[in-house]
């Protein structure tokens, strides 16, 4: 090492003792001194990494992946190591989207990592941007563990294709934000928000003409509601069963499975699902099994997710019922 570099050694360090004050428990790591000019490094605040809603929604994304991928015998056990290659990006895609991937299976080197992240990106990239989603992932922000970068993703990939699952609402992290200018390090701390509310993100789907009609006519709601329990009590009345209420008597899922039967001219084997359901998870299971009952009568997947259901959603829920309803309004 020569006198040169010893001095610009000397000058890094003196600057990042100078730098700002950063949050309590951040650390500089050397890589961060050596920073070219104008680049950046984003760390998590120490203080954001333990709060209990950003632990819960990785927690929450953890179980959805090894649900989803539980053939595949791919188990997760934390996002930062286990998803920076693209080996469990690529499953996860693969089996929601239906579709194979053409990449390497196996991959160990870092170009070869890195390849395949590319092509699984630019496949999610390419289904995700028509929906409005912003972008907020690289392959080089995945690769070096990026756990934001990681989490955003996987929240756009669950609720595109409906995952099964709660994720916690209003989940936001501080990110301390390291950049070179002029030699000398300076950091800000910017807020980064991951999930809103569920409404707002499932919004970004495509609106139909319900929506529509829940935003701009909400006069006519009432006669839409009006109309859905004709429609319902129609068909239940031969069971000597009457609704009143849409959003309570039909969260438990058992009026829904009644319902397709007597609209497919079926009987539903009571060993199916739970007649008198008393847990959430067993009222999930009875709205999922009559989704699954729509979708065998070659009714579209429900925009709604079963569990939106069961929490007395309104909007899911008529939803569910005006999709019978227009295809079925006219069985007798």
């Amino acid at each position: 090492m020569d006198a040169d570099d010893m001095s610009d050694l000397h000058e890094e360090g003196k600057n990042a003792i100078n730098a700002p004050m950063l949050p309590a428990g951040t650390d500089i790591h050397p890589e961060d001194t050596l920073l070219e000019e104008n680049a950046e490094r984003f760390m998590i605040n120490p203080t954001s990494r333990d709060n209990p809603k950003f632990k819960d929604l990785q927690k929450v994304l953890i179980d959805w992946i090894n649900s989803e991928l539980e053939e595949d015998r791919i188990i997760v056990k934390d996002l930062e190591e286990d998803c920076y290659d693209g080996q469990v990006l690529q499953k996860l895609f693969e089996k929601l989207s239906g579709r194979k991937l053409n990449v390497a299976e196996v991959t160990q080197s870092e170009i070869g990592q890195k390849q395949k992240l590319q092509t699984v990106l630019e496949s999610v990239n390419e289904l995700l941007r028509p929906h409005g989603w912003t972008i907020e992932w690289s392959v080089d922000s995945i690769h070096s563990k990026n756990l934001v970068a990681i989490v955003y993703l996987l929240v756009a990939l669950a609720m595109h294709f409906q995952a099964p699952i709660r994720l916690p609402e209003h989940v936001s992290v501080q990110l301390v934000v390291i950049k070179k200018r002029e030699g000398i390090l300076q950091t800000a701390v910017v807020t980064k928000e991951l999930t809103s509310t569920t409404e707002m993100m499932m919004g970004r789907f495509e609106r139909d003409a319900f929506d529509t009609l829940l935003d701009h006519a909400p006069d006519k709601l009432n006669v839409v509601k009006t109309s859905l329990i004709t429609f319902v009590n129609k068909h239940l009345n031969k069971l000597n069963l009457e609704v009143t209420e849409l959003e309570s008597q039909f969260a438990d899922g058992v009026y829904l499975i009644l319902l397709m039967g007597l609209l497919e001219d079926y009987f539903v084997p009571l060993y199916n699902f739970f007649l008198t359901p008393e847990s959430f998870e067993q009222k999930v299971h009875n709205v999922a099994f009559a989704f699954e009952l729509m979708q065998d009568g070659g009714l579209k997947k429900p925009k709604a997710r079963p569990e939106d259901v069961v929490n007395l959603n309104l909007k899911s829920t008529l939803r569910v019922l005006y999709n019978l309803f227009t295809n079925y309004k006219n069985s007798e």
